[in-house]
């Protein structure tokens, strides 16, 4: 029995060394939660276009839009696992386990982080190029006297949590309007429907540097290269803490390491490309080399520290 059982093991080693030389020998899907020209979509494109070439096998986005990502991420967490289902998401998924009551998934359990993309230090407070608003002091004052709206892609995301770290440490309250989408919420600013957003600087830098939208704070530990005359939100507001987001690719948990250590490996690699630094640098992500077991440990780490945070918000689960 204890021969028959060496022998099944040494195979089943051998099955999954063989299976991670040859993968990926079809097409990878990459589901992103997020919709088309956002920070996220920015950043998954750039890095699947470089993997394309390293792998010489099709790295292929599909947005599925919705929940904070979660939708994506469910499906994902749901999928076969053998590396050809994939997850790419920002930060907004980590609120998960304290915004939805039902998921459908556990977020720490069924889903495996690969390797970062990239860590981004902040993100920028916008509004309407046209509007009177331009300081964070005008935004304070307003608030004091008026009703003041801001939109985020959705409940219990990143931003909206950013927005209500501000409102708490202001002493205002903003009014939070939920959009599908960050697409749809610079749709809202750009009419006048909402007169404030918080965003990653990938989806919203070339609106800024086109002077539809003004910028009049960042939310990092340190100033936005591309827009160095900017100023830090935590200098501005007492007790507000930097708050930014990041980048990570998942697999769903069960899929085998040596498939997880590959991917990880080539997305570091891919990295490295001048075009991949070129993006990232204009785009503010810093570098993130961490290994699978690392990158799962910061990973547990983001989400579990969302939880005071979004009960002081008073963000209940829905």
């Amino acid at each position: 029995m204890r021969y028959i059982f060496v022998i099944a093991f040494t195979l089943f080693i051998f099955i999954n060394q063989s299976f991670s030389q040859t993968y990926p020998n079809r097409p990878v899907k990459v589901l992103l939660g997020f919709s088309p020209g956002s920070g996220p979509d920015i950043q998954a494109h750039t890095v699947t276009q470089q993997l394309t070439i390293l792998l010489n096998q099709n790295f292929l986005i599909d947005n599925k839009v919705g929940a904070n990502g979660t939708i994506a991420a469910r499906a994902v967490a749901q999928s076969n696992p053998d590396g050809y289902t994939l997850l790419f998401s920002s930060s907004g998924i980590a609120s998960t386990p304290y915004i939805y009551k039902n998921p459908g998934f556990d977020l720490l359990k069924d889903l495996k982080a690969v390797s970062s993309a990239g860590i981004l230090d902040g993100m920028l407070v916008l509004v309407n190029a046209k509007s009177s608003i331009r300081s964070v002091s005008d935004l304070i004052d307003l608030a004091q006297k008026e009703h003041v709206m801001y939109g985020s892609p959705g409940v219990g995301n990143i931003i909206h949590l950013a927005t209500e770290m501000f409102n708490q440490n202001a002493g205002v309250t903003l009014e939070h309007v939920p959009y599908k989408g960050t697409s749809d919420v610079m749709t809202g600013l750009l009419s006048n429907s909402i007169q404030v957003m918080f965003a990653t600087p990938p989806s919203v830098l070339n609106l800024v540097l086109d002077g539809k939208v003004r910028p009049i704070a960042f939310t990092g530990s340190r100033r936005f290269a591309q827009l160095p005359d900017v100023p830090l939100l935590k200098d501005l507001v007492p007790g507000f803490q930097p708050i930014g987001s990041w980048g990570i690719f998942f697999a769903p948990a069960k899929t085998p390491p040596e498939i997880l250590n590959k991917l990880n490996l080539s997305i570091k690699e891919a990295l490295k490309a001048s075009s991949v630094v070129g993006v990232m640098q204009r785009d503010g992500y810093f570098p993130d080399n961490r290994s699978v077991d690392e990158i799962n440990d910061f990973f547990k780490s983001e989400v579990l520290k969302l939880k005071d945070p979004i009960k002081a918000a008073k963000i209940e689960p829905i």
